[in-house]
């Protein structure tokens, strides 16, 4: 029988979360599984406490309790699951991940589709491209409208966001075409990556600015 190998977490651990507005924590570490690139996660600490983690990455549990009530994991798509089935165990919370994630290693305790909201008040809003099945996730943290867009766009340094080339991607026009969508419809101040530090104002700029500079598909987005 093959032997199954998990290949979900990346092998470093952060040792602690920065604030990046009031209510949203952050960290990040150098991602084994990617060729050392730099891989964030988030939690969301609601007006009682509860705190909700987004796509997790191993750290100090110490530093997560820190923050308050752990209640709820919640994925962006299947190829962030990351440290979220060891999570649920060791702090005996649930699971959600969007319907139809593929290459899941446990099954969630709960799936959503586009238009629920979840704990810690995160609406969501599915943006496929990269894969069919991911979701952007926004919330109002007065004054702050945050947006949390999973592998949409990537951050080297300060920089100004980017497509990650094509040939990662399903369908890269989808992917344009998701963050026009996401330019359309939702208000943006602060913008939360997979990858790469987040952007605290002017996020609908940043956006804007990445469409413009796109050079593997000008012209785009195309598909809605």
């Amino acid at each position: 029988m093959p032997i199954l190998v998990r290949m979900s977490e990346p092998k470093a651990q952060a040792k602690k979360t920065d604030e990046v507005v009031p209510g949203v924590h952050h960290w990040t570490v150098e991602d084994d599984r990617l060729g050392g690139i730099r891989s964030d996660a988030y939690a969301v600490v609601d007006d009682d406490g509860t705190v909700t983690l987004i796509d997790p990455l191993p750290i100090d549990e110490k530093a997560l309790r820190k923050l308050g009530n752990l209640e709820a994991i919640v994925l962006t798509a299947g190829n962030h699951q990351r440290s979220a089935w060891r999570m649920r165990k060791a702090f005996g919370i649930p699971v959600w991940a969007p319907e139809g994630a593929q290459g899941l290693e446990e099954k969630p305790d709960f799936e959503y589709v586009a238009g629920n909201t979840l704990p810690g008040g995160l609406s969501t809003f599915q943006t496929p491209g990269p894969t069919e099945a991911m979701y952007t996730l926004w919330m109002q943290k007065n004054p702050h409208a945050v947006v949390f867009i999973s592998d949409l766009l990537s951050r080297e340094g300060r920089g100004t966001p980017k497509f990650v080339p094509g040939e990662y991607q399903d369908e890269p026009l989808r992917t344009r075409s998701s963050i026009q969508r996401i330019l359309d419809h939702l208000p943006i101040q602060t913008v939360c990556f997979a990858h790469g530090a987040p952007i605290l104002k002017d996020g609908a700029a940043a956006l804007r600015k990445a469409l413009e500079q796109d050079h593997e598909f000008p012209g785009a987005p195309a598909p809605a």
